[in-house]
């Protein structure tokens, strides 16, 4: 029979020859004589069948069998050794502690170095378990063969052994370049050195790592990146120790791109959202110009500035705003401090000067964005003939600016810089959209801010064109009158007063307010103050005169409502007549007295249609001051009517009051915050004989 170590090659051959499953199976080796007798049983083989070498050796080997069943595989053994072929197949054996046990068995014969009759040499292993390993082979091998996750075997060392098609196909390398070479060789544009590191930590801890990424570029694509999830598993003999790593790779690159544009998408829909709140609710032009660039920076830029049309910025018409050049103020900027960039861009509140041809004015000129995706020496070369700031910029950092224009109701306002210095990349299409958007949506409140100033400033102007310029009061009558417009983020309102001399050395006071703002509540309240004056020199009657007034109204093509105070007083006789349509009431403040309101009935406003009015008759102590305003006086958010009635008042009987021009003052100065909601009206009336 032959060597030892001839018979262990034969192992080998073996398990090529039973497809590999061998082994993954503890084998029975059994060598017999030419006749059958059994001259060699291993351990593998006294575990499999309970039987000791002692119990065994020198038996034949078909006693081994199960007694019942067919004898002809035996025959056929012995035929193949006599023709010197191998068999397979599965027979019964008799387990030693008497039950039956399925084996596949594997023969072949041993030639004898004389030539003479072939010992056998079997192995031999539990049929029901190389079935089972067989099955999870071919299962196995399916799946590592057309798996369309990337599958690699690495040994302990790190180097490959084996790789499935896909993941040839994500490396660009052939399994053969892979064979003996670790991945921080194959890859080197990958981050391969934090992959080892975590394939050493499951070698040493036994715990898997899951949907570890890894990015790079490899020879598949070597002109984009791309994004893999990655897993490692230790694989350990039956001992349990480690022998080496399974990486199963999936390419998620579209995946991981379409979750960062979902969540790009997001972004820009939540700073739109928190655009449309912050930007342009407070009608004041620099405020909404520093609300863009304050929004902006730090989530689409890393510098911004907001430049608008000068002749905007004074409060002129815009015009063309182009001709021959640009003239631009910067009224926004961002951020403020903190940035090397930020030093070189010009101060918020500078006029800049451009020529027309100048790149910075192409967004204005074509009123769409002029980007530089990419700033270097080529591209700052054109702006370089008008100023040196573009190169001073690029040494700074900045890598990617664009000029979105500021357009509203077909108007170029001004424009918006975004400047980008950080790692993130160069402005692209998406940035675009997002920065006019932005752009779009402050140019909107900027031009509803120009337009109400010129309507607060039209209506200005023509409240204080109606208002009386002179005032000359009859003898025995001593007055100071005051108005206050709205501050500027409020429109104008309809409030006015006059002094009028009437028949018999008599004086009316009158104070009004037209309900509602702007320009058509100014000229109503013009048209008003003519009718009274009107009527007044016909010397009507208090309640008559307010229902001309009422008359007045009802010929407007818009309905409109009005509150009037009208008083009629003789500095002679100290008789006073007062009705009130719909107005606060006066205050009197005689000698020596706490200031009061005057109880006069509150009949409707002017406007809805009132028949009657009532007038109020009292006799007024010489030396009596009376105090007649509109309700801006008295009305302040947050607080009771009652109590600002009860603080005027308390102010009137306060307040030193040596002239009336000095009490006018200080109600003003007590009562009034610094910023008016309302217009105020305020007209004091010293009575006494003359």
């Amino acid at each position: 029979m032959s060597d030892p170590a001839g018979m262990e090659g034969l192992v080998s051959s073996a398990a090529q020859a039973a497809g590999g499953w061998l082994g993954a199976l503890p084998i029975a080796q059994v060598a017999t004589s030419a006749d059958g007798t059994i001259v060699r049983w291993n351990r593998a083989a006294a575990d499999l069948l309970g039987y000791g070498p002692q119990q065994v050796m020198g038996r034949h080997i078909a006693d081994l069998l199960h007694p019942g069943v067919d004898r002809t595989l035996g025959r056929s053994l012995w035929e193949a050794a006599t023709n010197r072929r191998g068999v397979m197949g599965t027979v019964t054996a008799w387990h030693a502690d008497g039950h039956p046990l399925e084996l596949e068995i594997w023969a072949c014969p041993v030639p004898d170095q004389y030539d003479g009759p072939s010992a056998l040499l079997v192995f031999a292993a539990d049929a029901h378990a190389a079935r089972r390993i067989r099955g999870s082979s071919a299962v196995w091998d399916g799946l590592f063969t057309r798996s369309p996750v990337g599958i690699g075997v690495l040994d302990t060392e790190l180097r490959f052994l084996q790789v499935n098609p896909a993941l040839e196909q994500m490396n660009g390398l052939s399994q053969a370049a892979h064979i003996g070479r670790r991945l921080t060789e194959l890859l080197p544009e990958v981050n391969a050195h934090e992959m080892e590191e975590a394939m050493r930590q499951v070698l040493e801890t036994g715990l898997p790592i899951l949907d570890l990424r890894r990015t790079g570029r490899t020879p598949a694509r070597p002109d984009r990146d791309r994004v893999w999830s990655c897993s490692y598993v230790r694989v350990e003999d039956p001992g349990g120790r480690p022998i080496g790593i399974v990486a199963t790779l999936l390419d998620i690159t579209e995946k991981q791109h379409a979750q960062v544009e979902a969540e790009a998408g997001r972004r820009r829909l939540a700073l739109l959202s928190e655009a449309s709140m912050r930007i342009g609710s407070s009608l004041e032009v620099e405020r909404t110009a520093q609300e863009l660039a304050d929004l902006a920076v730090g989530r689409l830029a890393d510098a911004v500035t907001v430049d608008v049309l000068e002749s905007l910025a004074r409060g002129d018409d815009t015009g063309s705003g182009l001709a021959g050049g640009t003239a631009l103020r910067r009224l926004g900027k961002a951020p403020l401090t903190g940035s090397a960039v930020i030093g070189v861009l010009a101060p918020v509140g500078r006029t800049l000067t451009f020529p027309y041809a100048a790149p910075y004015t192409q967004a204005l000129s074509a009123r769409r964005p002029f980007v530089v995706p990419r700033l270097d020496e080529e591209a700052i070369a054109p702006a370089g003939r008008h100023t040196s700031r573009p190169a001073r910029l690029l040494a700074l950092g900045v890598h990617s600016m664009m000029m979105v224009p500021l357009v509203a109701r077909e108007t170029v306002l001004g424009v918006a810089g975004f400047y980008r210095t950080g790692p993130c990349g160069p402005f692209a299409a998406d940035d675009v959209t997002l920065a006019s958007e932005l752009a779009a949506r402050a140019a909107v409140g900027i031009d509803n801010a120009r337009l109400y100033h010129r309507e607060h400033d039209t209506a200005l102007t023509l409240q204080r064109s109606m208002l009386p310029q002179h005032i000359s009061p009859p003898p025995g009558v001593e007055v100071a009158h005051r108005y206050l417009p709205a501050s500027d983020v409020n429109e104008v309102g309809g409030d006015w007063y006059d002094v009028l001399r009437l028949p018999g050395g008599r004086a009316a006071f009158l104070i009004g307010d037209v309900m509602g703002h702007g320009t058509a509540a100014a000229a109503v309240m013009g048209r008003l103050s003519a009718s009274v004056r009107a009527l007044a020199r016909l010397d009507l009657p208090p309640p008559e005169l307010l229902r001309q007034l009422e008359a007045a109204l009802d010929d407007l093509a818009e309905p409109m409502l009005a509150t009037m105070c009208y008083v009629v007083t003789d500095p002679a006789t100290g008789r006073c007549s007062v009705a009130r349509a719909g107005h606060p009431p006066p205050a009197l403040l005689a000698p020596g007295r706490a200031a009061r309101l005057l109880d006069i009935p509150p009949d409707p406003p002017l406007g809805v249609g009132h028949p009657r009015y009532t007038t109020t008759h009292l006799t007024l102590e010489p030396g009596s001051i009376l105090v007649l305003y509109t309700d801006g006086l008295i009305e302040a958010r947050g607080s009771d009517i009652d109590e600002r009635l009860a603080e005027l008042t308390g102010t009137l009987s306060e307040e030193p009051h040596p002239t009336l021009a000095g009490l006018a003052d200080g109600l003003l100065a007590r009562l009034v915050p610094a910023s008016a909601d309302d217009d105020i009206a305020l007209l004091i009336a010293r009575i006494q004989p003359p």
